[in-house]
């Protein structure tokens, strides 16, 4: 192995070693531990069994309060007896609409060890739940990768969209939204072309969600996620030495989106990580 190659491998190996951390956080798709779809009106949350969104066994008081829903908005009402123990975003509640990702939040409500925020999917809104002691997050073995091969490293063109084209993302859950996609990849692997609908930007670069050939048998069935490097003149490094699994390889309470249909390569690409479905 070449010096070139060991600098470019330890690039790699010390990248992965920065998502491993960052999975295994106090926030991290881990730590979620329930997601509950609100019904318009009142929405009781506690410990209690026959709350509507019923939180882990001493965990958290008995009746913790209530998710307002109206129309779309929520929020928060603490029952008297556990208000001391509530927060929103680290202050006392106001009864203030919470805002979601997207919306300037997600703003948080914390109890102990656990912290509530409103989810959407499609028209629907829910609380998703996390939990720094949940036992999915203890119990996590790591993730598991392919060997480095900087063959799977290539240059791609990047051919905008002009305007931007509205592509419909659909999720595991039955629900879907339109997003614009910037534009196409198109690159070399294998000897063969192919192209890639990009689903966003994300820091400088383009983001993509991939199924491929090992996809269900090596790799997570719902396909891998992946960022490209900065765009420089009209191109990205595309490197499928980190493409990852999506949280929905790591939770049941995630909602992810299911690959569009043009992001689908008939080709193996045995890089990045390898589905480890034991978590």
């Amino acid at each position: 192995m070449t010096t070139t190659e060991v600098s470019y491998t330890e690039t790699i190996e010390a990248w992965r070693a920065q998502v491993e951390q960052e999975l295994r956080a106090d926030d991290s798709w881990l730590t979620l531990a329930g997601l509950f779809w609100l019904q318009e009106g009142r929405n009781s949350v506690g410990a209690d069994p026959e709350s509507d969104i019923v939180l882990p066994t001493g965990s958290a008081p008995d009746v913790v309060g209530a998710f307002q829903l109206d129309q779309g908005q929520v929020t928060f009402e603490p029952a008297a007896q556990a208000a001391s123990a509530i927060t929103i975003n680290g202050a006392a509640p106001t009864g203030q609409v919470l805002r979601a990702i997207g919306e300037g939040g997600p703003d948080l409500v914390t109890v102990g060890a656990l912290t509530m925020f409103v989810h959407r999917s499609g028209h629907r809104s829910a609380i998703r739940l996390r939990d720094r002691n949940h036992a999915g997050r203890q119990e996590f073995t790591g993730r598991v990768w392919f060997p480095v091969q900087a063959e799977y490293c290539v240059n791609a063109a990047f051919v905008p969209y002009d305007p931007p084209k509205m592509i419909t993302i659909m999720n595991i859950v039955g629900d879907s939204h339109e997003a614009p996609s910037p534009g196409y990849l198109v690159f070399q692997l294998q000897g063969q072309e192919y192209r890639l609908d990009a689903t966003g930007w994300a820091s400088g670069g383009l983001s993509l969600h991939i199924h491929d050939l090992t996809s269900g048998k090596q790799t997570y069935p719902g396909g891998r996620f992946l960022k490209t490097g900065p765009l420089t003149d009209g191109h990205v490094t595309l490197d499928f030495n980190q493409a990852v699994s999506p949280p929905c390889a790591f939770t049941p309470f995630a909602t992810c989106p299911v690959v569009l249909p043009q992001n689908k390569l008939p080709l193996k690409i045995e890089a990045g990580e390898i589905w480890n479905n034991t978590h």
